[in-house]
């Protein structure tokens, strides 16, 4: 008897058309996950059995509506739990499915686009937003961007730049706000791929929309970068101007630029500027720096200030070495030898044969022949063969002053003897 055969199990349904049994189940899930009174805490671990127990149950026989719609429902609940991994798993498996809607696949590649790339997996990340793309008859700024973040992960700069230029075209084509840092992010590309002209331009722009410091900073990097030298000083004088610089190396930097420029005396202004407002540190390199170019402008008494902290900074003798230096081109012999003799004390110079020479040269001022001679033999002694000859010329050069001092000397006594021996007029 045909009632007495054994049942063949239902055969799946593939229309788009919830069951009334897969219905109820999915509402009950629903509101387990969203209860209507906002009061209500969600049931999530309730509502994941359920669904545990529904795909258990039914969901071989599912038509491919009511498996994509469960499976909505499991995306739901890892993407609330924030388990991209289960979520990710899910997405994959409603891909499986042949007669999902295309919306629907759009929405998974999307998601896993977007999923792929929270947990770094970028390769696979772009995979599926190509997919998306391959299957949109749109575009969208996301999937743009979200493709230039994955090529940039992976040191694809070349890549990376392209979906991000459409990512900023679209955007402006639909009326949208780019802020400072989608602009910024183009530029880095721009770093990457060395193209400093087009970062040059992009900077401009982006300086003219956002006047930001960080954009003025960039700008000399970039003249750097296209061996602009004048061009970088300049921006990075600007930079100075509208009182954006705080750190130590741009002040430096700044300065000695314009030293090399031949504007000492405006770099050892700023770089004064720095160490006043304590931006630029009072340390034997940098005091020493800017008294190097109050010499370059010519401005002696300027560099002695900073010159004279260094000197008792320095653990060398080089400090006080430039103080006799200062005091020698002012004529201040006599505070000159001081300097030399406190140089010497100190020791360690970079240039002992130097700073006697020195040493006699302001005594030879003074006209201390001997204390000059006795450093110009000493200087002999401490240097190289050059150094030695130089003393030695001036040994002979003293030897020539002291006899020219001594024979007006010896003149000036005769000729005040012989008018003594006359008796006064009355």
């Amino acid at each position: 008897l045909a009632g007495d055969e054994q049942s063949a199990p239902p055969e799946a349904r593939t229309s788009g058309t919830l069951g009334a049994q897969v219905l109820r189940a999915i509402t009950q899930i629903q509101e387990m996950m969203q209860p209507e009174d906002e009061d209500d805490e969600p049931d999530l671990a309730g509502a994941k059995a359920e669904l545990d127990e529904l795909y258990e149950r039914r969901f071989e026989r599912m038509n491919d509506f009511e498996k994509s719609t469960v499976l909505s429902f499991y995306t739901n609940y890892y993407l609330t739990t924030e388990d991209y991994p289960g979520a990710i798993g899910i997405y994959e498996q409603m891909l499986d499915i042949e007669t999902l809607r295309e919306d629907t696949r759009l929405r998974t590649y999307r998601s896993l686009g977007q999923l792929y790339a929270a947990e770094e997996e970028w390769q696979k990340s772009i995979d599926n937003l190509e997919a998306w793309r391959d299957l949109s008859i749109e575009e969208d700024t996301i999937v743009f961007r979200n493709l230039a973040y994955g090529h940039y992960q992976m040191d694809s700069i070349v890549n990376a730049l392209p979906h991000w230029l459409d990512f900023m075209n679209l955007s402006l084509d639909l009326g949208m706000e780019l802020g400072r840092d989608d602009y910024g992010f183009l530029n880095g590309l721009y770093f990457g791929l060395e193209d400093y002209e087009s970062a040059r331009d992009l900077t401009k722009t982006m300086i003219v929309k956002f006047d930001d410091r960080r954009d003025w900073q960039n700008l000399s990097a970039i003249y750097a970068g296209l061996d602009n030298e004048d061009r970088r000083v300049q921006s990075l004088n600007l930079y100075y101007l509208k009182g954006f610089m705080e750190d130590e190396v741009r002040f430096l930097n700044l300065g000695q630029s314009l030293a090399g420029i031949d504007a000492p005396y405006t770099g050892a202004k700023i770089i004064q500027e720095g160490l006043d407002g304590e931006a630029v540190e009072a340390d034997v390199d940098n005091l020493t720096t800017v008294t190097q170019m109050h010499l370059m402008a010519s401005e002696y008494a300027s560099a002695l200030v900073p010159a004279l902290v260094a000197a008792d900074l320095d653990e060398t003798g080089d400090g006080w070495d430039t103080v006799g230096y200062i005091h020698y081109v002012m004529t201040n012999y006599e505070e000159s030898v001081t300097a030399f003799d406190a140089a010497i004390e100190k020791g360690d110079l970079s240039n002992e044969a130097d700073t006697l020479l020195f040493l006699s040269r302001a005594h030879l001022e003074l006209r201390n022949f001997d204390e000059a001679e006795a450093a110009a033999r000493q200087s002999s002694e401490a240097g190289d063969e050059r150094a030695t000859t130089a003393a030695q010329n001036f040994i002979r050069a003293i030897d020539g002053r002291r006899t020219f001092h001594n024979t007006i000397a010896g003149r000036k006594a005769d000729a005040i003897d012989f008018y003594e021996s006359y008796p006064p007029l009355r």
